[in-house]
């Protein structure tokens, strides 16, 4: 059980969420912090053109929540939803994650330590905290943390996948050293082109061992994913997932020697 001797203050971050349309999963996700007792320098709420009514319960959110909330006059993707939340960040790190997660028990302590590794390791880009996949070439570092490795050699596509929308500590900076995330694009491209771009410049990443240990994802009925993703992209059809195995093998190594895009 958290007491207050179990508080936590994140001097220098901001808490940068993506909404859309999910306004009771994002005072989940808020109710949840306060609940262990995690308060942040500075809360970004980028809202991507939401419904009146979902932009109606997030202004109300406000009289409990401290947050700012930046808006979108109409839905441009999710692209378009970081850039303009990440532009309105004022601290040095940026703890990035979408309305959709819960942050559990044991999530604090390892925040902590990956703003320790961040300003530790001035070379350090990123602490990711959630992925659906262990990452395939780890070097253990210390406190449950990896140090991702990338070697075009490595066998396999998995490789690629070091950067990922999933909730992680970065610098604020990374749009001016990685780019900026590709908009009028679906959500998965959009982080396709960001994967790429943080391949080509060589950034360095720790990942959390337990990757679904400090948070869940939560889709409910009445608030299901906004993600809508193609049918042979998640079937389990032994055929259909030895042809996207290696499609996804040549298009990846394709865009990493040539055309270093999407």
């Amino acid at each position: 059980m958290i007491t207050m001797a179990d508080s936590f203050y994140f001097k220098g971050v901001t808490l940068l969420i993506t909404h859309y349309n999910r306004s009771s999963s994002l005072e989940r996700l808020l109710a949840a912090f306060n609940k262990l007792q995690c308060t942040f320098e500075d809360i970004v709420v980028s809202d991507d053109g939401s419904k009146p009514e979902h932009l109606e319960s997030i202004r109300s959110l406000q009289s409990s929540y401290s947050f700012r909330l930046i808006t979108s006059p109409h839905n441009k993707g999710l692209g378009n939803n970081i850039n303009k939340g990440q532009d309105a960040v004022k601290t040095p790190y940026t703890l990035y994650i979408q309305e959709d997660f819960v942050p559990l028990k044991t999530f604090p302590s390892k925040l902590q330590d990956a703003l320790q590794f961040m300003n530790e390791q001035e070379d350090l880009d990123m602490v990711r905290f959630y992925a659906y996949f262990k990452y395939p070439y780890l070097k253990p570092v210390k406190n449950g943390f990896s140090e991702m490795r990338f070697k075009i050699w490595y066998p396999g596509y998995k490789k690629f996948y070091m950067y990922s929308d999933h909730p992680h500590l970065r610098r604020s900076n990374f749009l001016q050293k990685f780019g900026r995330y590709k908009e009028g694009v679906s959500p998965d491209k959009a982080e396709y082109g960001m994967m790429m771009s943080f391949l080509k410049h060589k950034g360095k990443f720790l990942f959390y061992d337990d990757h679904k240990g400090l948070l869940d994802q939560v889709n409910t009925r009445t608030e299901p994913s906004t993600v809508k993703r193609k049918f042979w992209s998640e079937s389990d059809n032994k055929f259909i997932t030895i042809i996207r195995h290696v499609y996804r093998g040549v298009k990846f190594n394709y865009h990493y020697f040539i055309k270093r895009g999407n």
